[in-house]
């Protein structure tokens, strides 16, 4: 495993305290998980994705990603509607370990943007991964 100094951690995007990332996109936001959680998940080889159309709450599961250590639970950091998924996780769930930002999750549009701010900016982030 990586130690904190060594993960890759974007200054433009915004954190979740699950260790999801959001990236806004025009009036859409761009979902995925962290180089933090894909290293402490290991090798991930299933990833179950969320119908384009479904809608959740903010901090609501949205799909799980299982790996060759346990499976685990996404969370949404905003409230909103599933307009796309990065279908080539289907069939390539390793991409997430390749490069866990360019290789996105869901895409949502926010029910309240202003949710998007109150995500945590990459120094909060990374405070709270030292603890």
């Amino acid at each position: 495993m990586k130690e904190i100094e060594e993960l890759d951690l974007p200054g433009d995007i915004y954190y979740s305290k699950e260790h999801e990332w959001a990236a806004k996109d025009g009036d859409l936001i761009r979902i995925g998980i962290s180089d933090y959680a894909q290293d402490q998940l290991g090798d991930i080889v299933f990833v179950e994705l969320p119908e384009p159309g479904a809608s959740f709450e903010r901090n609501e599961e949205f799909g799980t990603l299982e790996s060759v250590k346990a499976v685990s639970e996404i969370y949404l950091p905003v409230s909103g509607e599933i307009v796309a998924v990065n279908t080539e996780l289907e069939d390539a769930p390793e991409l997430l370990n390749e490069n866990p930002y360019l290789n996105w999750i869901v895409e949502v549009r926010p029910n309240d943007i202003d949710q998007y701010d109150e995500l945590l900016s990459r120094d909060d982030y990374l405070a709270m991964l030292k603890g």
